[in-house]
């Protein structure tokens, strides 16, 4: 069976409802979970701002299989130290379960700490930083660091697992997915068509060459964004109400608040979401959309569904379409 995971929309729906959902689905076959690290859901309707750190402790001690951020931006909210420390934590309470995901955020979560939201080059110069801070504080040593964005005085990590903690990092432009190929170990990044995606992993992979690495040996991570209901017309309410942010064909990091999603909300079409959310009742569908990506490469896909029908859909999908990829 393919390796297909949830994407835990903690933006979505209260922590402890999302619990049952994951345990629901491991029962159903999917393999692991990808938790959404938002400060503020994407419109108010989606309702839920839940701490993903607290929240991924209790997922461990309730579900067997690997979790970990999809994605924390460790730039602005938190120093990277605490992230390191946080991350850390977890890994050594659940081997080879864990891993971190890193991205170089969105105003929608990270204002929550005001200061100036610098231009995207700046925020990639950025997360290149926290990394090699949180890399160097994770080898265990003790360890100063004096950087342009970051200083962290002589302190070590006390608490660490006993295999190194994998860190993977959301990435879509060249600059980032070559950074990230030579110097993380694993990928993140959104559903897209299967020709931008295919340039992705091969400017991933041409970073992890350049360092000596076997791209082939390197997780590959897709987050996907799907509605499925019972009939065509739920399927399109649920995308239109609980997930409009999926019909914006437009760079969402500069955006700060939801209320202002949910003014831009007010001009999507149903049209908007073609190539970006599969919106449809056919199972067979989905089946075909999920293994067109396992096709491409992809070593997981995390999927959400985007409706309030979490149980059908995990039903569903654990029934008919995971059994049936390849």
């Amino acid at each position: 069976m393919a390796k297909i995971g949830l994407s835990a929309a903690l933006e979505q729906f209260h922590p402890t409802e999302l619990i049952e959902h994951c345990k629901l689905a491991e029962c159903y076959g999917f393999e692991g979970v990808m938790a959404a690290d938002h400060f503020q859901p994407w419109v108010p309707a989606q309702g839920h701002n839940a701490y993903a750190y607290s929240w991924m402790g209790a997922l461990g001690m309730v579900t067997k299989g690997d979790f970990g951020p999809g994605v924390t931006c460790p730039s602005f909210r938190t120093h990277p130290a605490v992230i390191a420390n946080a991350a850390a934590t977890l890994a050594a309470m659940f081997p080879g379960r864990f891993w971190l995901g890193l991205g170089s955020g969105e105003l929608l979560n990270e204002n929550v700490v005001g200061g100036e939201w610098p231009e995207p080059l700046i925020r990639f110069e950025m997360l290149q930083e926290a990394t090699e801070l949180m890399q160097k504080l994770l080898s265990g040593k003790s360890i100063r660091y004096r950087g342009r964005y970051f200083q962290m005085n002589k302190v070590q990590l006390w608490t660490l697992p006993e295999e190194p903690l994998p860190i993977y990092v959301a990435a879509t432009g060249p600059q980032t997915l070559k950074w990230a190929g030579k110097t993380c170990d694993g990928l993140i990044t959104p559903g897209a068509n299967h020709d931008k995606l295919r340039g992705i992993l091969d400017s991933f992979a041409a970073g992890a060459k350049e360092a000596g690495k076997d791209p082939a040996r390197m997780p590959k991570l897709l987050q996907l964004h799907v509605s499925w209901a019972e009939t065509d017309e739920e399927a399109m309410q649920s995308a239109m109400v609980e997930w409009p942010n999926g019909g914006m064909n437009f760079p969402k990091q500069d955006v700060r608040s939801p209320e202002d999603f949910a003014a831009m909300a007010r001009l999507v079409r149903p049209e908007n979401f073609k190539g970006r959310v599969l919106i449809s009742s056919n199972l067979d569908e989905h089946r075909a959309h999920l293994q067109g990506f396992l096709d491409l490469g992809f070593d997981k896909i995390y999927v959400h569904n985007v409706g309030r029908n979490q149980e059908a859909w995990i039903r569903a999908f654990g029934e008919h379409i995971l059994p049936k990829l390849t």
